[in-house]
């Protein structure tokens, strides 16, 4: 395995492993329009975890998507696939979804190729 390859891997402790769906809570509108008035608040603020709640709460795609840019900007490519695939913003989520699949075909290369060095 490569150890740039190893590096990133090890970024993700059990909390950052797994990337877990969840569906927005069912919301009265205007309930909805003041969380999500709140969470840009809090998002502009530099709170970006509790924005990052309320977004995922009300299902806010645009907030979602700007926390996945945020997670983006600060190395957490997992947490940010999780907000742009929450959001349904496929634009961004795709190509992250690729370098994935390039990370985990040369993790497979390189384990079959320990295997037949044995």
């Amino acid at each position: 395995m490569k150890s740039i390859d190893k590096k990133i891997l090890e970024k993700f402790d059990d909390n950052n492993a797994f990337i877990r769906i969840t569906k927005p809570a069912n919301v009265d509108s205007s309930l909805k329009a003041a969380l999500n008035r709140k969470g840009n608040q809090k998002f502009n603020e530099g709170d970006i975890e509790n924005a990052k709640r309320i977004f995922m709460t009300t299902g806010y795609s645009d907030g979602l998507s700007r926390v996945g840019d945020y997670y983006i900007f600060n190395n957490r490519p997992l947490e940010a696939l999780r907000m742009f695939y929450l959001a349904h913003d496929k634009k961004k989520s795709e190509p992250l979804i690729e370098k994935l699949g390039i990370l985990l075909q040369g993790l497979i290369h390189d384990d079959e190729q320990e295997v037949k060095n044995v």
